[in-house]
C-alpha cells in the first residue's frame, strides 16, 4: 500500500467540504424557507406549506417532514454501509458509490427549494397547493437523504481505512474538521447574500433559490474531487465483508464503548441542531440584530474554531479524548445559555453574540475533530478483539444517531418555535432544551472505557 500524504488526506477532504455545505444548504435553511416567521413575510417571503401545528396538533409539516427524511435517512445508513462493506468492485468498496452520489445530491438539493406550485403571503389561502408542496417537499427530502448516505457512509469508512497509525487519523480528522466546518460557514453565508441580490432579482424567495443554486454547483465539483483524484486501491487493501446489513449492524451494537458513545453522541446532536436550525430565529429575534448578523457570527465562530484546530489535534496526543469531548460539551452548554438569555439583564444583543463567538471555538474545534476518530478508535479496536472488519458499518451506525437526534430536534425545535412568536418565547425554550440535551450527552459520555479501546490498540500495532 502507498502512504497516505498530506496531498492525498486534503484531496479527500475536499469531498467533506462539498457534502457539509449541501447538508448546511438543506439543514440550516428549511424551517426558514418553508415556515418564516412574520418578519420574513413582512420582507417578501412567501408561505409554500400549511403552518402551525397541524399535524395531531403537535408538529408542523415542515418539522414532520424533516424528521421523517431523518428516519428514513437513518434506516438506509446500515444498508449503504453494509453495501459498501461487502462491495467487490475492482475501484474499490467506497469511491465508487461516492462517485455515482454525487451528481443526483446536487441535483435534489436545489429541487427541494423548487416547489411545483406558488406560494402565497398568506397561509390561509394556499389551498391545495400547500399539500401538493408538501408532497412534493416530502419526497424531494427522501431523495436527499438517500443519495446522500450514498456518499456519506463510503466516504467516512474511508476514515479508519486511510488511517495506518494514529497521527494519520489525527491529521485526517483535522483535515476533514476544517473542510466541513468551511463548508458550514460558506453555508451560513447564504442570508448576507439573499439579502444582497434580493432587490436586484425582486422577488426573496428566489434570490433564496438562485443562492442555493450557486452553492449546490459548487458542492458538486467539491464532491466530485477526491473521486477523480484518489485511487482507493493504492491506499486501502480491499478485504469485502460478509453477512447481511442486520448482523453487521448487530455486530457494532454489540460494543459496549460504540453503545455508550452512540447514546452521548444522539444527545449532542439533538443539541447542535436546535442551535443551528435556530440560529437565525436566535439573532433576529432574541437578540434584536438584522438578518446578516447570523452569517457574521456563525463565520466568527468558525474562524476561531480554525485557529484553534492544531491546539485540539497536538492536545488529543496528551489527554484523554473523552476527557477532551466532555470538556467541549459542557463549553457548549454555556454557549445555549448565553444565547436562551439574550436580550436578558439589559444586556445588547451585540454582546450576546460577541459572547457566542468567543466560547464556542474551542468547543466546536474539539467537537469536529475528535468524534470521528473515537469512532474509529472502537471500529479498529473491534475488528483486532472479533477479526471482522466492519469499518463501513461502524460510520454507518454513527451517522443513524447523528439523524435520530437531528430529527428529533428538528420536531422539538419547529413545534416549540410556534410558542409565542410574537416575543420569541418558544425559540428561548429551545435552546435551554438544547443545554439539558447537551449536558445528558456529557453524562453518558463518562461510562466510555477509553483505556480499554486504547490498550487493544496498543497491542494490535504492535502485532
Amino acid at each position: 500500500m502507498k502512504p497516505v500524504t498530506k496531498k492525498v488526506i486534503w484531496l479527500f477532504a475536499i469531498g467533506q467540504l462539498g457534502w457539509s455545505l449541501m447538508s448546511a444548504i438543506l439543514t440550516n435553511f428549511i424551517e426558514q424557507f418553508y415556515q418564516p416567521d412574520m418578519k420574513s413575510v413582512g420582507e417578501g417571503m412567501l408561505y409554500f406549506v400549511p403552518q402551525g401545528r397541524v399535524i395531531f396538533g403537535v408538529f408542523t409539516v415542515i418539522g414532520g417532514v424533516y424528521a421523517l427524511g431523518r428516519v428514513f435517512d437513518a434506516i438506509t445508513d446500515p444498508w449503504i454501509g453494509n453495501l459498501s462493506d461487502k462491495s467487490t468492485n475492482p475501484n474499490g468498496r467506497r469511491i465508487p458509490f461516492m462517485k455515482r452520489a454525487a451528481l443526483p445530491l446536487a441535483l435534489i438539493t436545489i429541487m427541494v427549494y423548487i416547489c411545483p406550485k406558488g406560494g402565497s403571503p398568506v397561509a390561509e389561502k394556499l389551498g391545495s397547493n400547500g399539500i401538493i408542496n408538501g408532497i412534493w417537499v416530502l419526497v424531494m427530502m427522501l431523495l436527499f437523504y438517500l443519495f446522500m448516505t450514498i456518499y456519506c457512509t463510503p466516504y467516512n469508512a474511508l476514515i479508519a481505512e486511510l488511517s495506518h497509525d494514529e497521527k494519520t487519523l489525527a491529521d485526517i480528522s483535522t483535515a476533514i474538521s476544517f473542510t466541513f466546518i468551511f463548508g458550514s460557514a460558506l453555508g451560513y453565508m447564504a442570508p448576507t447574500i439573499w439579502s444582497s441580490i434580493t432587490p436586484m432579482v425582486g422577488s426573496r424567495v428566489w434570490a433564496m433559490r438562485i443562492v442555493f443554486i450557486g452553492m449546490a454547483l459548487i458542492a458538486l465539483v467539491c464532491c466530485l474531487i477526491p473521486t477523480f483524484t484518489i485511487k482507493e486501491t493504492d491506499y486501502v487493501k480491499v478485504v469485502p465483508a460478509e453477512g447481511s446489513a442486520f448482523s453487521s449492524l448487530g455486530k457494532c451494537f454489540s460494543n459496549k464503548n460504540f453503545r455508550v458513545f452512540v447514546g452521548s453522541d444522539i444527545c449532542y446532536w439533538v443539541g447542535i441542531t436546535m442551535f443551528q436550525t435556530g440560529l437565525l430565529h436566535y439573532v433576529t429575534v432574541l437578540m434584536n440584530l438584522e438578518e446578516s448578523f447570523s452569517t457574521i457570527l456563525y463565520i466568527g465562530m468558525t474562524l476561531l474554531s480554525v485557529l484553534c484546530y492544531v491546539p485540539v489535534n497536538k492536545l488529543m496526543q496528551k489527554f484523554p479524548k473523552k476527557k477532551m469531548v466532555t470538556f467541549a460539551f459542557l463549553g457548549m452548554c454555556l454557549v445555549f445559555l448565553i444565547t436562551g438569555l439574550s436580550g436578558f439583564f439589559g444586556v445588547p444583543g451585540i454582546v450576546s453574540g460577541i459572547l457566542v463567538v468567543l466560547v464556542a471555538a474551542f468547543p466546536m474545534a474539539t467537537l469536529g475533530i475528535i468524534p470521528q476518530t473515537i469512532v474509529a478508535d472502537i471500529a479498529k479496536s473491534d475488528a483486532i478483539t472479533t477479526g471482522e472488519n466492519h469499518d463501513g458499518m461502524f460510520f454507518a451506525a454513527r451517522t443513524f444517531s447523528m439523524k435520530l437526534g437531528q430529527s428529533l430536534a428538528i420536531l422539538m425545535f419547529t413545534s416549540l418555535g410556534t410558542i409565542g412568536l410574537a416575543t420569541g418565547f418558544g425559540y428561548r425554550i429551545a435552546v435551554f432544551c438544547a443545554v439539558g440535551f447537551c449536558f445528558l450527552g456529557a453524562l453518558i459520555l463518562h461510562f466510555y472505557n477509553e483505556s480499554k479501546v486504547q490498550d487493544i490498540l496498543k497491542e494490535g500495532f504492535e502485532e
